[in-house]
C-alpha cells in the first residue's frame, strides 16, 4: 500500500467518524430535555465532528492554501462555539430555561440569588434626584 492509499483511508475514515459525531450533536438537540443539555450536544460534539471532517478534507486535499483555509475554520470554531454556549447558558439562567432538578452541582445559584438579594435591598432613587443638574 501507498502512502496515498493510507492517507485517503484515514481520511475517510475522519470524515466518516465526523459526519456521526455532527449527527449525534443534531439528533442530541432535537431530543434533550433542557436548554444546558441541548447547549451541551451544540458545542462539544459539534465541534469535535467539524475538527475530525476537517481533518479528513486536509489529509485528502494536501495543498497549502486548502490546509491553511481548513485551520482557519478549525481555530474559529473553536474560539466561537464554546463562547457562544457558555453565553446562552449564562443568558438563560436568571430566567428559568434549564431545569434545576437535572444539575448535579448548581455553583451559579448562590451568586444568582445574591444579585437578586442587593437589588431588592438597594433604595429607589427617584429620577428628579439622580439626573444631572437638578435637585
Amino acid at each position: 500500500m501507498t502512502l496515498d492509499a493510507v492517507l485517503d483511508i484515514v481520511a475517510a475514515g475522519c470524515l466518516i467518524a465526523g459526519a456521526l459525531l455532527s449527527l449525534a450533536a443534531g439528533v442530541a438537540l432535537i431530543r434533550f430535555p433542557d436548554l444546558l443539555s441541548r447547549m451541551h450536544a451544540a458545542a462539544k460534539p459539534q465541534v469535535l465532528g467539524l475538527l475530525l471532517v476537517l481533518l479528513g478534507c486536509a489529509l485528502r486535499l494536501r495543498t497549502g492554501v486548502d490546509i491553511t483555509t481548513l485551520v482557519l475554520v478549525g481555530v474559529f470554531q473553536l474560539a466561537t462555539a464554546p463562547v457562544a454556549a457558555h453565553m446562552v447558558g449564562r443568558v438563560a439562567y436568571p430566567h428559568d430555561e434549564i431545569r434545576r432538578d437535572l444539575l448535579l452541582t448548581d455553583e451559579l445559584a448562590a451568586h444568582i440569588d445574591r444579585i437578586r438579594a442587593d437589588r431588592t435591598d438597594r433604595p429607589e432613587v427617584s429620577d428628579a434626584a439622580s439626573a444631572p443638574g437638578r435637585g
